[in-house]
């Protein structure tokens, strides 16, 4: 027999649910899902650094060839105008950042420059990542790959102009500090430079001036000269490479001339991660 009395009267009111009635069919009055965190700094800036030097460990390694070679080229024609002494100090230390400067500033203000004109910075920019992660991602994997070619240079030149050999460990503070300053640098410039063509020309510019204001030695530059050449980041790399060839080098000066090398470099990675997220916006 079929009943006519509702099933409520028999079973009970249904309960209602927290989510309300209907939801789980129609999906009507669900609250949103909640978004994934964001990804830490950390955390993106290694998976950043990773990506960017095995693109760079392909793409660089014959302009990595080719900044070795003109530094120690460089050396070579100033040997037979310097035999010794603090010249010869100055051009073996500023020919070994040279390849930094290479790198890290011309380089990095090239990339920079062509993925903004190409639109590259729209992919960054969609990716759930702080945007220093991608500054500092980029600048340590171009800094990281001016290590074979500063050292090859720096114990060269020592060879080459009879310089110790034994302090060249600190080339392992040199290395990454005025990486960091240069690769700030190149990444400002490429960031805020209008074209593509201009972020290139910039880079060039910068590294003719580490080249020209890092190989001479200080004291022998006019006065003008000599304060663009104390502007100029890399120039406080060099004079700690330079203190290290002494036979008892003054350790105070050298660690002051890193400790400025590291302050410069912090901030132009402020400057650069600041254009990043002007350039992005835009």
């Amino acid at each position: 027999m079929t009943s006519i009395v509702p099933a409520h009267a028999v079973t009970g009111p249904v309960p209602a649910t927290e989510e309300g009635p209907g939801e789980g069919f129609d999906g009507e009055g669900a609250a949103p899902a909640p978004l994934a965190p964001r990804a830490r700094l950390f955390p993106s800036l290694a998976a950043v650094y990773r990506a960017q030097l095995s693109r760079a460990r392909v793409a660089r390694i014959p302009l990595l060839f080719v900044a070795t070679f003109q530094s120690v080229g460089i050396m070579v024609l100033m040997r037979g105008v310097v035999d010794g002494g603090s010249e010869a100090r100055a051009v073996v230390a500023g020919s070994s950042v040279l390849v930094v400067a290479f790198v890290a500033l011309n380089l990095l203000a090239q990339y920079f420059g062509q993925l903004r004109a190409g639109g590259g910075l729209d992919h960054y920019a969609t990716l759930p990542v702080p945007p220093a992660s991608v500054v500092l991602g980029a600048a340590g994997a171009y800094a990281s790959f001016t290590v074979p070619g500063t050292i090859v240079t720096a114990v060269a030149g020592s060879v080459m102009f009879g310089l110790p050999l034994t302090h060249l460990w600190v080339l392992v503070a040199v290395i990454p500090l005025s990486g960091a300053a240069l690769s700030g640098l190149g990444a400002a410039l490429g960031l805020l430079a209008p074209r593509q063509e201009l972020a290139t020309l910039l880079g060039q510019l910068g590294m003719s001036a580490a080249l020209l204001l890092g190989v001479l030695p200080g004291d022998r530059l006019p006065t003008p000269v000599g304060w663009a050449r104390d502007l100029l980041p890399s120039t406080y790399g060099v004079e700690a490479l330079a203190r290290s060839f002494d036979a008892h080098p003054d350790w105070a000066v050298v660690v002051l001339d890193l400790a400025v090398c590291a302050v410069v470099g912090v901030l132009s990675l402020a400057v650069a991660t600041w254009a990043y997220r002007r350039a992005a916006v835009r």
